[in-house]
């Protein structure tokens, strides 16, 4: 029997990318634009979750977000995989360049 893959196991690894990354874990800052919106922390990973899935998504500058892993709302057993693959990707490239 596998363990089960819960939020908590999610925004940890999360977590981890922000900090590979040097952003911070909140997708949004404290300041508020002039028009009163929150400002987006561009480059800011976070679990999004729809459809009953879930995928990693990066917050951009002006407020959107972009599907990191291209892999849409899946399990999270299979997102848990798929970052833990980007995360090792990311090592790897940073020990080559």
């Amino acid at each position: 029997m596998t363990n089960r893959i819960t939020n908590a196991d999610l925004e940890s690894l999360c977590e981890w990318i922000n900090e590979l990354h040097g952003v911070p874990n909140e997708p949004y800052s404290n300041e508020r634009n002039e028009r009163g919106g929150l400002v987006a922390n561009a480059g800011t990973h976070y679990i999004s979750g729809a459809y009953g899935g879930v995928r990693l998504e990066k917050m951009c500058k002006g407020g959107g977000s972009t599907d990191v892993l291209s892999t849409g709302y899946g399990t999270k057993r299979e997102l848990y995989n798929a970052m833990h693959n980007y995360i090792r990707g990311f090592r790897a490239a940073k020990q080559v360049g």
